[in-house]
């Protein structure tokens, strides 16, 4: 038994030792499989990646480019020559196998799509109508150029040089032929140097007459002229020039403007996207390349725009153009295009100053008017300040949209200036009588203009408004001084008297007082009728005629009201003629009856 157990624990043993054996065959086995199966992997990546199929060579060879297989095939020859590239820096000898197929293949797509691209581009030279180059047409073939880019860098450059030298010319002709159309339909007639605020009515005409539809247009007035900057027509379609020739259309310059820089903005942002795509740049690359294509033309417009502002004196049209600039800057933020930053700057540094030329003229002009050269005197609203006050709240309403301090820092030096040329014409009058309804008219038109475009809180508003108050006031007293002065001058020296504690002196008024409520009783009521007729044949305002009369008959209330008050004084109750006094409701209804309806 003990042989036989000590046999079969040998042969245990023995059998231990074999499985261990079998183990590491196995374990290498495995290790030279997976190194087999690698090497067949990568081997097979890089045959895969040399072997060049019948169907590329077919292709680029024989198909035209515009075929989706062509495309597709020379995206394949990329990767190819790219794969080729890598195995030959890592010293593959299979590489010499491949290396002239692959060149003629390369050399015979390189020389089509030049072609090809080539001939697009000189298309391009071809007249357009809309002004609008198609060159968008080439992004479908932007894989082109990029593998021109990674295989043949000098014909890539030698496509972007002739690119930018044809678009560059194109765009230059283009622009310049529709500027010079576009300038052949402004109005005729435009404002001169002597069309200033301060100009006598005689020196100029039409400044408010309406324009005919083909040569005036308005100087001081904005009208419909403030449309231009809405969102409908911001960005509705250019003018075309030759159309409106033939309609016999004129335009004023701000729409010219319009309608030119908005073709500007549409290409420019088109071209800078278009290059950043096709020609595969950015940031700083992107912006040079865009200005070797439109950088005469920018030029070009901004020196048209630099030789018509020496001679342009419509502040308006200016002004407005300063807001088409700053709402075009918005629209080519949000389309993501700062390739025009620097333009909309020059334009505007070309702008602003003219601007505030124009008004420092009008500014000058009101200040150097003298009253006396003006002609007859009329209380009614004086042409100047009308023209000042369309002109103010058009600049204002305007200005509301995008708020700009120096213009309201000139629109105050210009108020200030017709503030005191109201006050000197207002001096020529004789009467104070006649200077307050002088001042009211213009002040309330002056209002009324500027509260039909400008906002109610504006500084404009506000200032006219405490002006045309305080004159109003003013008016009401001197309206009721003769009729009703003498009770006036009793019932402020009696409340005078009675504030201080020397009430008793009232006691020697009876003869006054009685003639004053007698005198009141008989003439209250042809008095106010007087007072009524002079008001409203003096003020062109209907709405404030009545105001002021309304006024007037509420101040009278509250006099006659306060004359009673004294009258119940114990000095004066016992008075015989307080009887004759007439019932204070009863002046109410009477004078309710005074009241204007309009």
């Amino acid at each position: 038994m003990e042989q036989m157990l000590g046999a079969f624990q040998s042969d245990l043993s023995s059998i231990s030792s074999e499985i261990r054996t079998l183990q590491e065959q196995s374990g290498a086995m495995n290790i030279r499989l997976r190194n087999r199966q690698a090497v067949r992997g990568k081997l097979g990546e890089l045959v895969d990646g040399l072997v060049v199929p019948s169907a590329l060579v077919t292709a680029i060879l024989e198909a035209p480019v515009t075929e989706p297989r062509f495309l597709e095939q020379l995206q394949e020859l990329d990767a190819k020559a790219a794969a080729v590239r890598e195995q030959e820096a890592r010293g593959t000898a299979a590489c010499a196998d491949v290396r002239g197929v692959l060149d003629r293949l390369r050399i015979k797509a390189v020389t089509k799509i030049r072609e090809f691209i080539l001939q697009k581009i000189y298309s391009f030279r071809k007249p357009m109508t809309n002004y609008q180059i198609p060159q968008t047409a080439l992004l479908k073939y932007r894989f082109f150029y990029q593998f021109l880019l990674g295989n043949e860098r000098a014909t890539a450059k030698e496509i972007r040089d002739e690119y930018v030298e044809t678009l560059s010319k194109m765009y230059l002709s283009y622009y310049r032929s529709y500027l010079g159309r576009l300038m052949k339909v402004q109005y005729e007639e435009v404002a001169e140097k002597d069309d200033l605020m301060g100009v006598e009515d005689t020196a100029k005409k039409g400044f408010f007459s309406k324009p005919s539809l083909r040569s005036r247009n308005t100087i001081f007035t904005l009208g419909t002229r403030g449309s231009v900057i809405s969102p409908t027509e911001l960005e509705a379609p250019i003018l075309v020039p030759h159309t409106a020739q033939r309609g016999e259309q004129r335009y004023p310059f701000e729409a010219l403007f319009r309608s030119q820089h908005y073709a500007l903005l549409d290409n420019s942002c088109r071209e800078y996207l278009f290059i950043c795509e096709f020609f595969v740049v950015s940031g700083s690359a992107a912006h040079d390349l865009f200005h070797a294509v439109m950088g005469r033309t920018l030029s070009m417009t901004l020196k048209h725009l630099e030789s018509y502002l020496t001679d342009c004196y419509d502040a308006i049209a200016v002004f407005l153009c300063i807001h088409i600039v700053l709402r075009f800057r918005n629209i080519a933020a949000k389309r993501d295009v700062p390739a025009l930053d620097r333009y909309w700057e020059q334009v505007l540094t070309l702008l602003w100053p003219r601007f505030e030329l124009i008004l420092e003229m009008n500014v000058q002009s009101v200040r150097s008017t003298d009253p006396q050269r003006l002609g007859g005197l009329d209380t009614r609203p004086h042409y100047i300040t009308r023209r000042y006050a369309e002109f103010s709240s058009a600049l204002v309403s305007i200005n509301q949209t995008i708020p700009n301090e120096r213009t309201m820092q000139l629109l105050g030096q210009l108020q200030v200036e017709v503030e005191n040329f109201v006050l000197r014409v207002a001096a020529e009058f004789s009467s104070r009588k006649e200077q307050l309804v002088f001042l009211i008219n213009n002040y309330d038109m002056m209002l009324g203009v500027l509260m039909e475009r400008a906002a109610d809180d504006s500084k404009e508003v506000e200032s006219f408004q405490q002006l045309l108050n305080a004159r109003t006031q003013e008016f009401i007293e001197e309206l009721l001084s003769p009729p009703f002065g003498g009770l006036v001058a009793f019932v402020k020296e009696a409340e005078a008297l009675i504030e201080r504690g020397q009430a008793e002196r009232l006691r020697g008024e009876e003869a006054r007082v009685t003639q004053l409520i007698r005198g009141f009783g008989s003439s209250w009521k042809s008095s106010v009728e007087s007072l009524s007729q002079d008001v409203m044949r003096s003020f062109t305002n209907f709405k404030n005629g009545t105001s002021i009369i309304q006024g007037a008959l509420t101040q009278l209330i509250q006099l006659y009201h306060r004359f009673h008050r004294v009258l119940s004084q114990p000095q004066l109750r016992a008075l015989p003629a307080r009887a004759e006094l007439i019932n204070i409701h009863h002046l109410m209804v009477e004078l309710k009856k005074h009241k204007p309806n309009f």
